[in-house]
């Protein structure tokens, strides 16, 4: 169950990697990637989006619960932890960090999209002001 879980983590973290790569350089590939991502933000596609992030933020908080019970319960025992709840402790640790990346990795490539389209259109608007001032003038 864990191997499936982490490895579905995994996968998002480097596909949200890729995303925020191709956004940062100027490629032909970034005028595509623009383009998906505005059409995922049309029609149900946000609502889609916020119900999976809250879902996971829910899950975030939980894997963190059960990371914190499993920490004190090993303090209250002295400090001394058996196997059990070491293996469970590095489980939900690398659990709650990949999802927290995988959070954190979403709301950079929904930044690095708006400025990149906040960009286009300002140099487009540059662009109309630099033809009228030359044929005004």
């Amino acid at each position: 169950m864990f191997v499936e879980m982490f490895q579905l983590l995994f996968t998002i973290v480097t596909i949200e990697a890729v995303l925020i790569l191709t956004l940062g350089f100027g490629t032909p590939a970034r005028r595509v990637v623009v383009k998906l991502l505005d059409l995922s933000k049309q029609g149900r596609a946000p609502l889609v989006a916020k119900t999976v992030a809250a879902t996971m933020l829910v899950l975030f908080g939980s894997v963190m619960f059960s990371t914190i019970q499993i920490h004190t319960r090993v303090s209250e025992s002295g400090g001394v932890a058996n196997s059990t709840d070491q293996v469970m402790f590095a489980n939900r640790l690398l659990e709650a960090f990949l999802m927290g990346t995988v959070l954190f990795l979403a709301m950079v490539i929904d930044r690095m999209h708006y400025y990149t389209r906040e960009l286009q259109i300002t140099r487009r608007n540059l662009e109309i002001a630099v033809k009228k001032g030359k044929t005004g003038a």
